[in-house]
């Protein structure tokens, strides 16, 4: 007989939107603090001062971000659609998989959301690995323009852009200290590009993607075959992140200390999301047969397994000797009886 789906009480279905609810607003704030961060003036970049021909600033300028190798667009999609697409094939395979495997008439293929609609199992895993994702996505975009914007450090090639004109200002040796903004005299929008380079951004989403998408390779695909594959696809993508980082830092786009801050903030927030939020990717099974033993508290206890003591043993043995002590003295009498009739 097909499983049947448990219909909720209304205490449930008022508990799974009020849940869903604060899902959405939670989500809904964090994408529109990483747009004013990103857009918007809202939030005013910190303007860090320098010291006149700090060759440590004094770097060529390669150009703007979209002559880069490795350009924010390329970058972007990359980031948002490999995984995307990874995840939602691997979810359909693994579906289909158990789907085919399994009698159709003794499983539950769908999963009860309230009275208003069922969710196919397929869907719930794609959606909330994906949720989870973006979310992580959106928290780090916020994390490095945060640090960007409190900072203010230069980039490498901030003389290049900002052309100051050193004998204006005074710079008759190179331990003058200019900290004021009309110091500079070039383009302002690549100046104020060049003030936001702590931490790298395209370092902290390289590594947040790769992570993320080799933990969910590693945790997911349980194939025979794939022992040696898992690791040298994970370790490939780790490695597609550091080397996004070195290209930032041979094109002078940011310094060392940028681009391991940036790896430091998107290996932290991988970490935490598969590790306390999606709990490695051990969600529940597709196609779930038998119910989880946590959920059976009336099951009897003969079948659940547990590890018996020493001393327990010790005292079982000691019963079942007794009891066939017991056994061979009743033997003999009962056999006397036996012949008597």
């Amino acid at each position: 007989m097909p499983a049947v789906a448990e219909r909720w009480e209304p205490r449930d279905k008022r508990k799974f939107f009020t849940y869903l609810l604060v899902e959405l607003v939670i989500m809904a704030g964090t994408v529109m603090l990483a747009y004013y961060f990103e857009y918007t003036d809202t939030f005013n970049v910190h303007v860090q001062g320098f010291f006149c021909y700090d060759n440590a600033y004094a770097k060529p300028y390669l150009g703007p971000e979209e002559s880069s190798a490795i350009p924010p667009a390329l970058l972007y999609a990359l980031v948002a659609g490999v995984p995307t697409l990874v995840i939602m094939i691997s979810e359909t395979v693994l579906f289909l998989i158990q789907y085919s495997s399994k009698e159709l008439d003794s499983q539950e293929k769908t999963m009860l959301t309230g009275d208003c609609c069922y969710l196919n199992p397929l869907v719930r895993r794609t959606f909330r690995f994906l949720g989870v994702y973006t979310f992580g996505l959106f928290t780090v975009d916020i994390f490095v323009n945060a640090g960007q914007v409190v900072t203010g450090n230069l980039s490498p090639h901030f003389l290049t852009v900002c052309k100051p004109n050193f004998t204006a200002l005074g710079c008759q040796h190179a331990l003058r200290y200019i900290s004021h903004q009309e110091a500079c005299t070039g383009n302002q929008e690549d100046i104020l590009r060049a003030r936001k380079t702590f931490p790298s951004k395209e370092a902290a989403l390289s590594v947040y993607a790769a992570l993320y998408l080799a933990s969910y390779i590693t945790c997911t695909v349980k194939a025979k075959g794939t022992r040696l594959a898992k690791p040298v696809l994970s370790l490939g993508l780790m490695c597609l992140a550091f080397l996004t980082g070195l290209n930032r830092v041979a094109e002078y786009r940011n310094h060392w200390s940028d681009v391991i801050a940036g790896f430091v903030i998107g290996v932290a927030i991988a970490t935490f999301l598969v590790v306390c939020v999606v709990h490695n990717f051990k969600g529940k099974l597709l196609l779930s047969e038998d119910p989880p033993q946590d959920n059976m508290p009336n099951a009897p206890m003969m079948n659940m397994s547990r590890v018996e003591s020493p001393l327990e043993k010790y005292i079982a043995s000691q019963i079942w000797a007794g009891a066939d002590r017991g056994y061979m003295a009743v033997e003999p009498h009962y056999q006397e009886s036996h012949h008597l009739r």
